[in-house]
Protein backbone atom coordinates (compact mmCIF):
# COMPACT_ATOMS: atom_id res chain seq x y z
CA UNK A 1 0.00 0.00 0.00
CA UNK A 2 1.24 3.52 -0.82
CA UNK A 3 2.52 5.72 2.01
CA UNK A 4 1.06 8.81 0.33
CA UNK A 5 -1.84 8.86 -2.09
CA UNK A 6 -3.15 12.00 -3.77
CA UNK A 7 -6.56 11.61 -5.40
CA UNK A 8 -7.91 14.06 -8.01
CA UNK A 9 -6.42 17.08 -6.25
CA UNK A 10 -7.45 20.54 -7.45
CA UNK A 11 -6.62 23.97 -6.04
CA UNK A 12 -8.30 27.02 -7.53
CA UNK A 13 -7.57 30.68 -6.83
CA UNK A 14 -10.64 32.48 -8.12
CA UNK A 15 -10.87 31.57 -11.80
CA UNK A 16 -7.30 30.20 -11.93
CA UNK A 17 -6.69 26.49 -11.47
CA UNK A 18 -3.14 26.27 -10.04
CA UNK A 19 -3.40 22.50 -9.57
CA UNK A 20 -5.88 20.55 -11.67
CA UNK A 21 -7.06 16.98 -11.02
CA UNK A 22 -3.65 15.64 -9.96
CA UNK A 23 -3.41 12.02 -8.77
CA UNK A 24 -0.09 10.57 -7.61
CA UNK A 25 1.13 7.94 -5.17
CA UNK A 26 4.42 7.57 -3.30
CA UNK A 27 5.64 4.27 -1.87
CA UNK A 28 7.35 4.01 1.49
CA UNK A 29 11.12 4.51 1.16
CA UNK A 30 10.96 6.10 -2.31
CA UNK A 31 12.86 9.19 -3.40
CA UNK A 32 10.59 10.95 -5.88
CA UNK A 33 11.07 14.11 -7.93
CA UNK A 34 8.46 16.68 -8.92
CA UNK A 35 9.52 18.85 -11.85
CA UNK A 36 8.02 21.27 -14.34
CA UNK A 37 8.54 24.75 -15.82
CA UNK A 38 8.22 27.86 -13.66
CA UNK A 39 4.57 28.42 -12.73
CA UNK A 40 3.63 24.77 -13.29
CA UNK A 41 2.02 24.48 -9.84
CA UNK A 42 4.74 22.52 -8.03
CA UNK A 43 4.98 24.65 -4.88
CA UNK A 44 1.20 25.07 -4.77
CA UNK A 45 0.90 21.28 -4.77
CA UNK A 46 3.40 21.09 -1.89
CA UNK A 47 1.40 23.75 -0.02
CA UNK A 48 -1.77 21.70 -0.38
CA UNK A 49 -0.04 18.46 0.65
CA UNK A 50 1.37 20.07 3.81
CA UNK A 51 -1.76 21.93 4.90
CA UNK A 52 -0.77 25.48 3.95
CA UNK A 53 -3.68 25.54 1.48
CA UNK A 54 -6.95 23.64 1.63
CA UNK A 55 -7.71 21.85 -1.65
CA UNK A 56 -10.72 22.91 -3.70
CA UNK A 57 -11.32 19.25 -4.54
CA UNK A 58 -9.67 15.91 -3.93
CA UNK A 59 -7.99 14.04 -1.08
CA UNK A 60 -4.50 13.64 0.40
CA UNK A 61 -4.22 10.26 2.14
CA UNK A 62 -1.37 9.10 4.39
CA UNK A 63 -1.13 5.45 5.46
CA UNK A 64 0.75 5.03 8.72
CA UNK A 65 0.92 1.95 10.96
CA UNK A 66 -1.83 0.32 8.91
CA UNK A 67 -4.19 3.29 9.32
CA UNK A 68 -5.09 5.83 6.65
CA UNK A 69 -5.64 9.46 7.60
CA UNK A 70 -6.90 12.33 5.45
CA UNK A 71 -4.28 15.07 5.61
CA UNK A 72 -6.34 17.62 3.70
CA UNK A 73 -8.62 17.94 6.74
CA UNK A 74 -5.73 18.83 9.08
CA UNK A 75 -3.84 22.07 9.86
CA UNK A 76 -0.05 22.04 9.28
CA UNK A 77 0.92 21.32 12.92
CA UNK A 78 -1.27 18.20 12.99
CA UNK A 79 0.19 17.04 9.67
CA UNK A 80 3.65 17.41 11.26
CA UNK A 81 2.46 15.20 14.13
CA UNK A 82 1.65 12.56 11.51
CA UNK A 83 5.35 12.41 10.56
CA UNK A 84 5.27 14.78 7.57
CA UNK A 85 7.59 17.81 7.27
CA UNK A 86 8.85 20.17 4.60
CA UNK A 87 11.45 22.77 3.70
CA UNK A 88 10.94 25.93 1.65
CA UNK A 89 12.52 27.54 -1.41
CA UNK A 90 13.98 30.30 0.77
CA UNK A 91 15.97 29.24 3.81
CA UNK A 92 13.95 29.87 6.97
CA UNK A 93 16.39 29.13 9.77
CA UNK A 94 16.56 31.00 13.08
CA UNK A 95 19.80 32.62 11.99
CA UNK A 96 20.78 34.14 15.34
CA UNK A 97 20.45 30.75 17.06
CA UNK A 98 22.97 27.92 17.01
CA UNK A 99 22.69 24.80 14.91
CA UNK A 100 21.81 22.91 18.08
CA UNK A 101 19.05 25.33 19.09
CA UNK A 102 17.51 25.22 15.60
CA UNK A 103 17.18 21.46 15.95
CA UNK A 104 15.92 21.65 19.56
CA UNK A 105 13.08 23.95 18.46
CA UNK A 106 11.93 21.23 16.06
CA UNK A 107 11.78 18.82 19.01
CA UNK A 108 9.34 20.97 21.01
CA UNK A 109 6.82 18.13 21.25
CA UNK A 110 9.40 16.31 23.41
CA UNK A 111 8.97 18.93 26.15
CA UNK A 112 7.40 17.38 29.27
CA UNK A 113 6.44 20.59 31.06
CA UNK A 114 3.70 23.18 30.82
CA UNK A 115 3.62 26.98 30.82
CA UNK A 116 3.97 27.24 34.59
CA UNK A 117 6.92 24.85 34.59
CA UNK A 118 8.66 27.02 32.00
CA UNK A 119 7.89 30.27 33.84
CA UNK A 120 9.07 29.09 37.25
CA UNK A 121 11.87 26.84 35.97
CA UNK A 122 10.64 23.71 37.73
CA UNK A 123 12.71 20.56 38.25
CA UNK A 124 10.69 18.97 35.44
CA UNK A 125 11.63 21.83 33.13
CA UNK A 126 15.37 21.34 33.64
CA UNK A 127 15.14 17.56 33.32
CA UNK A 128 13.11 17.83 30.12
CA UNK A 129 15.43 20.45 28.59
CA UNK A 130 18.47 18.34 29.43
CA UNK A 131 16.89 15.29 27.77
CA UNK A 132 16.06 17.33 24.64
CA UNK A 133 19.63 18.64 24.53
CA UNK A 134 21.04 15.11 24.60
CA UNK A 135 18.60 13.91 21.96
CA UNK A 136 19.35 16.91 19.69
CA UNK A 137 23.11 16.32 19.91
CA UNK A 138 22.64 12.63 19.12
CA UNK A 139 20.49 13.60 16.14
CA UNK A 140 23.11 16.06 14.83
CA UNK A 141 25.69 13.28 15.00
CA UNK A 142 23.43 11.06 12.88
CA UNK A 143 23.17 13.72 10.16
CA UNK A 144 26.88 14.58 10.40
CA UNK A 145 26.39 18.14 11.66
CA UNK A 146 27.51 17.58 15.27
CA UNK A 147 30.81 19.44 14.82
CA UNK A 148 28.80 22.57 13.98
CA UNK A 149 26.41 22.31 16.95
CA UNK A 150 27.46 25.58 18.63
CA UNK A 151 27.85 27.64 15.43
CA UNK A 152 25.22 30.29 14.74
CA UNK A 153 23.10 29.35 11.73
CA UNK A 154 23.92 32.64 9.98
CA UNK A 155 27.64 31.80 10.08
CA UNK A 156 27.29 28.50 8.24
CA UNK A 157 28.25 28.21 4.56
CA UNK A 158 25.20 28.32 2.31
CA UNK A 159 25.28 24.58 1.58
CA UNK A 160 25.42 23.74 5.29
CA UNK A 161 22.46 26.06 5.96
CA UNK A 162 20.45 24.03 3.47
CA UNK A 163 21.52 20.81 5.17
CA UNK A 164 20.55 22.24 8.56
CA UNK A 165 17.11 23.21 7.27
CA UNK A 166 16.55 19.64 6.04
CA UNK A 167 17.87 18.26 9.34
CA UNK A 168 15.54 20.53 11.33
CA UNK A 169 12.56 19.24 9.35
CA UNK A 170 13.68 15.67 10.07
CA UNK A 171 14.05 16.47 13.78
CA UNK A 172 10.26 16.81 14.07
CA UNK A 173 10.18 13.01 13.78
CA UNK A 174 9.30 13.10 10.08
CA UNK A 175 9.29 9.96 7.98
CA UNK A 176 7.97 11.75 4.87
CA UNK A 177 9.93 14.81 3.76
CA UNK A 178 8.94 17.39 1.15
CA UNK A 179 11.95 19.39 -0.07
CA UNK A 180 11.16 22.51 -2.09
CA UNK A 181 14.11 23.35 -4.38
CA UNK A 182 16.83 22.33 -1.89
CA UNK A 183 19.63 23.12 -4.38
CA UNK A 184 18.38 26.63 -5.23
CA UNK A 185 21.27 29.11 -5.37
CA UNK A 186 23.99 26.48 -5.00
CA UNK A 187 27.16 26.13 -7.02
CA UNK A 188 27.99 22.72 -8.58
CA UNK A 189 30.17 21.64 -5.63
CA UNK A 190 27.46 22.50 -3.09
CA UNK A 191 24.84 20.71 -5.20
CA UNK A 192 27.01 17.59 -5.35
CA UNK A 193 27.46 17.67 -1.55
CA UNK A 194 23.71 18.14 -1.07
CA UNK A 195 22.94 15.23 -3.41
CA UNK A 196 25.16 12.98 -1.30
CA UNK A 197 23.57 14.33 1.91
CA UNK A 198 20.01 13.62 0.72
CA UNK A 199 20.92 10.12 -0.48
CA UNK A 200 22.69 9.37 2.81
CA UNK A 201 19.94 10.56 5.17
CA UNK A 202 17.31 8.81 3.09
CA UNK A 203 19.09 5.47 3.58
CA UNK A 204 20.37 5.93 7.12
CA UNK A 205 17.19 7.49 8.54
CA UNK A 206 14.72 5.33 6.58
CA UNK A 207 12.97 8.30 4.96
CA UNK A 208 10.56 8.79 2.09
CA UNK A 209 11.42 11.96 0.18
CA UNK A 210 9.58 14.03 -2.43
CA UNK A 211 11.54 16.94 -3.87
CA UNK A 212 10.92 19.83 -6.24
CA UNK A 213 14.04 20.79 -8.12
CA UNK A 214 15.12 22.66 -11.25
CA UNK A 215 18.62 21.18 -11.18
CA UNK A 216 18.13 18.24 -13.51
CA UNK A 217 21.51 16.69 -12.67
CA UNK A 218 20.33 16.26 -9.06
CA UNK A 219 16.90 14.98 -10.02
CA UNK A 220 18.14 12.51 -12.62
CA UNK A 221 20.89 11.15 -10.37
CA UNK A 222 18.90 10.30 -7.22
CA UNK A 223 15.16 10.19 -8.00
CA UNK A 224 13.71 6.76 -8.68
CA UNK A 225 10.52 8.18 -10.15
CA UNK A 226 9.67 11.61 -11.46
CA UNK A 227 6.32 13.40 -11.80
CA UNK A 228 6.02 16.29 -14.27
CA UNK A 229 3.55 19.16 -13.93
CA UNK A 230 2.67 21.75 -16.55
CA UNK A 231 0.01 24.42 -16.06
CA UNK A 232 -1.16 22.60 -12.94
CA UNK A 233 -1.71 19.27 -14.68
CA UNK A 234 0.24 16.04 -14.38
CA UNK A 235 1.58 15.41 -17.89
CA UNK A 236 4.07 12.57 -17.28
CA UNK A 237 5.49 10.19 -14.72
CA UNK A 238 8.07 7.44 -14.74
CA UNK A 239 11.80 6.81 -14.47
CA UNK A 240 14.35 9.51 -15.28
CA UNK A 241 14.96 7.99 -18.70
CA UNK A 242 11.23 7.72 -19.51
CA UNK A 243 10.55 11.30 -18.47
CA UNK A 244 13.58 12.68 -20.31
CA UNK A 245 12.40 11.16 -23.58
CA UNK A 246 8.70 11.96 -23.15
CA UNK A 247 7.49 14.25 -26.00
CA UNK A 248 5.07 16.14 -23.73
CA UNK A 249 7.86 16.91 -21.26
CA UNK A 250 10.15 18.10 -24.05
CA UNK A 251 7.37 20.33 -25.37
CA UNK A 252 6.65 21.76 -21.90
CA UNK A 253 10.28 22.78 -21.43
CA UNK A 254 11.32 23.69 -24.96
CA UNK A 255 8.05 24.58 -26.68
CA UNK A 256 6.34 23.04 -29.69
CA UNK A 257 8.15 22.88 -33.00
CA UNK A 258 6.57 25.15 -35.60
Amino acid sequence: MSLLKVEHLTKNFGGLSAVSNVSISVEEGELVGLIGPNGAGKTTLFNVLTGVYTPTEGKVLLTKDGKTVELNKMPPYKITHQGVARTFQNIRLFKELSVLDNVKIAMNKEAKYGILGALFRSVGFYKSEAAIDVKARQFLAKVHLDELADVKAKNLPYGKQRQLEIARAMATGAKLLFLDEPAAGMNPQETHALTDFIAKIRTEMDLTIVLIEHDMSLVMSICERIFVLDYGKLIAQGSAQEVKNNPRVIEAYLGEEE
